[in-house]
């Protein structure tokens, strides 16, 4: 009785929700279930796993250097490219808010790369770009400096990909623009009547009532760049290269499940992502508490 008035009580909703329900427990839930299970297993994709227990979770760490430079490899990307694509989406949403002439056309304008950034076209266009023959080396020969080819540079090849990193600022830049329309302007003229100049109104008045903004961007940009995977794989022609120097974790895991036919080792190094993914979180998280400021 109690199955039948719940049943009349909310089956028409749970019946519109059913094709969401069975696309989340076929291509969500079942495959992450499984894939815990692969992360024990030697599983080459063709023959039955084979249980190895914590193997696959104890070489990665003691015997696979290409996974410890793997994660190196990311740790600075997720850094640096985070760092200077808040930075310069914070400085160009302070400009497009002074009130600029047709600033919803420039606005259209800086979104653009981040709906197109993550693309194979714009990999294929960043690889040309940075070429031997590309166009950053014809601008640097206006002035009579030699360039490199900055991709096939171990030195350089990781930077190209911070830079496409930082150049897909669209998506932040309009959520700081948000941010910065809700900063009352009252408190920029009791700033300075106390005699702040802009610099430290900037400090003092239009970073602290951001700060809510760039933590969930933040957040929300380190997540998706632990998972960048489509600019290191075209750039780098699938290798990692130069010299592993653009090896992305998430490259390095496709290579072992479909290169290497490692799909339990893969599963593993998979699982050891989102535990990193989750650790960072937790810890931006706790840190929050002493800077981030929300009205009360």
């Amino acid at each position: 009785m109690a199955f039948k008035r719940f049943f009349k009580k909310n089956g028409i909703g749970y019946l519109f929700l059913s094709p969401w329900l069975i696309g989340l427990v076929t291509f969500t839930i079942i495959p992450i279930i499984f894939s815990m299970y692969l992360s024990f297993t030697d599983y080459d994709l063709f023959s039955n796993p084979t249980w190895v227990g914590l193997d696959n979770y104890i070489n990665m760490f003691t015997l696979d250097a290409r996974f410890i430079n793997s994660l190196k490899v990311t740790f600075i990307y997720v850094f640096f490219g985070v760092f200077f694509e808040l930075c310069f989406a914070l400085l160009l949403a302070i400009i497009l808010n002074k009130g600029l002439f047709g600033l919803r056309l420039y606005r259209a304008i800086y979104y653009v790369p981040s709906l197109f950034g993550a693309s194979v076209a714009i990999a294929l266009l960043w690889r040309q770009v940075f070429g031997g023959n590309g166009f950053i080396n014809e601008i640097l020969a206006w002035f009579g400096i030699e360039g490199h080819n900055w991709i096939s540079n171990p030195d350089y090849a990781l930077w190209t990909l911070i830079i496409l990193k930082t150049w897909q600022f669209g998506a932040p830049m309009i959520i700081f623009l948000a941010g910065l329309k809700q900063i009352p302007g009252d408190l920029y003229e009791a700033a300075m009547v106390d005699g702040a100049n802009k610099w430290k109104q900037f400090l003092k008045v239009t970073i602290p009532l951001l700060t809510p903004i760039i933590f969930f961007n933040m957040i929300m940009q380190m997540i998706n760049s632990f998972q960048a995977f489509t600019s290191a794989y075209i750039v780098s022609n699938g290798s990692g290269g130069p010299l592993d120097s653009t090896l992305f974790y998430t490259l390095y895991l496709y290579q072992q499940g479909f290169q290497n036919f490692k799909m339990g080792y893969a599963s593993s190094m998979a699982w050891v992502l989102l535990v990193i993914i989750a650790f960072f979180t937790a810890l931006a998280f706790l840190s929050a508490k002493k800077w981030v400021h929300y009205e009360q």
